[in-house]
C-alpha cells in the first residue's frame, strides 16, 4: 500500500505544481527573464495557458511510478534498518535511520526518473508561439510530444542521452529525500501532542509542507545544474560533465546562478508536498480502516 498509496499523491502533486516547474525551469536554463513575473507574462503571450504544461502527461505517469517507488523504498528500507538494528520493523527509529532510508529513497528515484527530467527540461524549454500571437506560419517544434521527444534524443544521442545530468540529479535527490523525510517525521514527532500515535491531516498538512521547501532550499544548486546538463543537446555539447557545468556556470554568472530559481522552488514545494503527503497518509489509513472492518 506505500507503493500505491505514494503514486496517488505524487501523480496529483504534480499537477497541481507544474505551471510553476514549467517556469523554475526556463529561468534557471535562460539568462533572458528578468524575474519571475516576467517568465510567466512571457510564456503566456507567446505560448498562453499550453506552455505552462508542457510535457505535463509524461510527467505525471513518470512522477507517479517515482513516487510510489521512493515512499516504497523508503518504508521497506527503513523497516530493514529498523529490523537489522532493534530487532523489529515497527521498532521507533532514530533520526539517522530516517535520514539512510530517505537517501536510499532518492537514489532508487534516479534511475526511474532521469529519462522523463530529460524530456520535462526539453520540452519546457522549447520555444512554441501560440498561433494567435503571430502573423506567420508556426513552425512544426522539434519535439511534439514527450514520447516524441523521448523517440528523438534516443536517435540523436544514443541512450545515454536519457541519463544526462544523471550525476546532478542523484547529487540532489540523495540528500533532498534525507532531509526530505528527516524533516516531514521530526515535524509530526514534535506537533503531534502526547498520547495520539498518529499525527492529525493539519499537521500532516504543515509538515509535508515545510518538509518540500527545506529540501527542495537544499536541492536547487543540484536543480540548477542539473537542468543546464540536461538541456544540453547533441549539437551544443556545452558542458563536459558535473564539475565543467558547475565551473562554466559560475564563471559565467558568478556563484548567484545556483540558486537561480530558489524561492520559486519553495513556494512550490509548499502546496505540492502537502498534496502528497495528506495523499499518502489518506490512502494509507483509509485502506487500513477498511482492512480492519473487513
Amino acid at each position: 500500500m506505500d507503493f500505491i498509496a505514494g503514486a496517488i499523491g505524487g501523480g496529483l502533486s504534480t499537477a497541481v505544481g507544474y505551471p510553476l516547474d514549467t517556469v523554475k525551469v526556463r529561468i534557471q536554463t535562460e539568462n533572458h527573464y528578468r524575474g519571475f513575473w516576467h517568465c510567466v507574462q512571457e510564456t503566456y503571450r507567446t505560448e498562453k495557458v499550453r506552455g505552462f504544461y508542457k510535457g505535463v502527461t509524461a510527467s505525471v505517469l513518470a512522477v507517479s511510478v517515482v513516487s510510489s517507488v521512493s515512499f516504497g523504498t523508503y518504508k521497506n528500507f527503513l523497516g530493514a534498518i529498523c529490523k537489522l538494528r532493534y530487532g523489529a520493523a515497527e521498532a521507533k527509529p532514530s533520526q539517522l535511520d530516517v535520514s539512510l532510508a530517505g537517501a536510499a529513497a532518492g537514489a532508487a528515484r534516479v534511475v526511474l526518473t532521469n529519462p522523463s527530467e530529460v524530456a520535462k527540461v526539453r520540452m519546457q524549454t522549447q520555444r512554441n508561439p501560440h498561433p494567435s500571437t503571430t502573423h506567420q506560419p508556426v513552425s512544426q517544434p522539434k519535439y511534439r510530444g514527450s514520447l516524441h521527444c523521448l523517440k528523438v534524443i534516443i536517435k540523436e544521442e544514443g541512450f545515454g542521452g536519457l541519463y544526462k545530468g544523471c550525476s546532478a540529479l542523484l547529487c540532489r535527490d540523495c540528500s533532498a529525500s534525507a532531509i526530505y523525510f528527516l524533516s516531514y517525521s521530526a515535524l509530526c514527532d514534535w506537533l503531534t501532542p502526547d498520547g495520539r500515535n498518529k499525527p492529525g491531516f493539519l499537521v500532516v498538512l504543515l509538515s509535508g509542507g515545510f518538509a518540500g521547501v527545506l529540501a527542495w532550499g537544499l536541492a536547487t544548486p543540484m536543480d540548477v545544474i542539473k537542468s543546464r546538463m540536461q538541456t544540453d543537446e547533441s549539437d551544443q555539447h556545452k558542458y563536459k560533465g558535473l564539475i565543467h557545468c558547475v565551473r562554466e556556470s559560475v564563471r559565467k554568472e558568478g556563484a548567484k546562478v545556483l540558486f537561480k530559481g530558489l524561492g520559486l522552488n519553495c513556494i512550490r514545494a509548499f502546496p505540492v508536498n502537502m498534496v502528497v503527503f495528506v495523499t499518502y497518509e489518506g490512502v494509507l489509513r483509509f485502506t487500513d480502516h477498511y482492512i480492519k472492518k473487513k
